[in-house]
């Protein structure tokens, strides 16, 4: 007698565990540390309460009431990490943050200012108070203020990208300058 195999039984979708967020795959939680690790570094503080398992700190940055963005190394820097409020400001999900280049988060006429302000985080292992435009993926401007730009190194203290976070920023008129802010 010949039996046929049965099929696997089909997961039933109100119990199966709903998949996992991206910024909280291994690889996230991993380069959150990076980035926590090298604010501590860099500026002498934590950028968040440093409590709990790497998990739990990944949760954290990732629902803080702060800005808090990301980009590697490549030629043309990607960004690779952005918390739920840079997601909601740059009006992306994380699959479209995390192919956006960096730059494409700067009006074009502002892009040798940003690469000057990058040099010289990179050049001292932080940025503080910086103040610059910045634009959504839909063109809206808004004004950082007092923004902190480290460079993201890791345990041999390679460097692996560059990170920033600010907790001010401003909306700006369209076209307008940024002593035009709230309109």
């Amino acid at each position: 007698m010949h039996r046929r195999a049965l099929p696997p039984p089909m997961s039933d979708p109100m119990t199966a565990d709903p998949p996992s967020p991206p910024w909280f795959t291994p690889a996230a939680i991993a380069w959150c540390q990076l980035l926590l690790d090298s604010y501590r570094r860099w500026v002498g503080r934590d950028l968040i309460a440093r409590e709990g398992t790497p998990v739990e700190q990944a949760v954290a940055c990732f629902q803080a009431p702060i800005v808090i963005v990301s980009h590697g190394m490549e030629p043309d820097p990607v960004l690779n990490y952005g918390n739920r409020l840079a997601l909601t400001l740059w009006e992306m999900d994380w699959a479209e943050l995390t192919r956006t280049p960096s730059r494409c988060t700067v009006e074009p006429v502002a892009r040798g200012e940003r690469a000057d302000m990058l040099a010289r985080a990179a050049r001292d292992g932080y940025l503080a108070g910086y103040r610059g435009v910045r634009i959504s993926r839909s063109g809206r401007r808004f004004l950082v203020e007092n923004a902190t730009v480290w460079t993201v190194v890791d345990r041999e203290g390679i460097q692996r990208g560059q990170g920033a976070t600010f907790a001010a920023w401003t909306p700006l008129a369209p076209g307008g300058d940024p002593t035009d802010a709230g309109v």
